[in-house]
């Protein structure tokens, strides 16, 4: 089952310094932060802020190729976590039929901010999630989900690099 989330913010991650997208269901009742790089960071952020650039980034030249080929983005889903790597599929729609696109999540996050798609989280990635993170080296996923769920907007707002 697929469980609807939005992005909740991008922060930098005060352990490892890498940055962080948070992702939270529309109930609130799950979080799900997904590491990723800063360039893939800079993307999003980008979209987040509504900064343009000169000339057309990779997210922006894809949404530009989709429209050209009359292609939208019915959704995109963080469907697999293996090995602290998460996976993700993003489906487009063309003449009424479905293709699956396998995507990183932090290029399918990317392309549904600029296309205003749905985004969706299969629901045992955040159970496996929960999982890992308590075996994760990183930081204790109870004090990590407690700075997560208490933050306030603030802290979430534009992301500096």
């Amino acid at each position: 089952m697929e469980v609807e989330m939005k992005i909740r913010g991008l922060m930098m991650d005060p352990v490892t310094n890498m940055p962080i997208v948070v992702l939270k269901d529309l109930s609130g009742n799950s979080i799900l932060p997904i590491w990723v790089g800063i360039y893939e960071a800079n993307a999003i952020a980008l979209e987040i802020e509504k900064v343009s650039t000169p000339r057309p980034m990779t997210h922006d030249l894809i949404k530009l190729l989709l429209m050209g080929l009359e292609t939208g983005v019915r959704k995109v889903v963080v469907n697999d976590l293996k090995d602290d790597t998460f996976f993700a599929v993003i489906w487009l729609e063309k003449e009424g039929q479905l293709i699956s696109i396998d995507s990183r999540p932090s290029d399918a996050l990317a392309i549904a901010l600029r296309l205003d798609c749905p985004i969706y989280v299969e629901e045992t990635v955040l159970k496996t999630s929960k999982a890992a993170n308590a075996v994760s080296d990183k930081v204790n996923s109870d004090e990590m989900r407690k700075w997560l769920e208490n933050l306030p907007d603030e802290d979430m707002g534009r992301y500096k690099m």
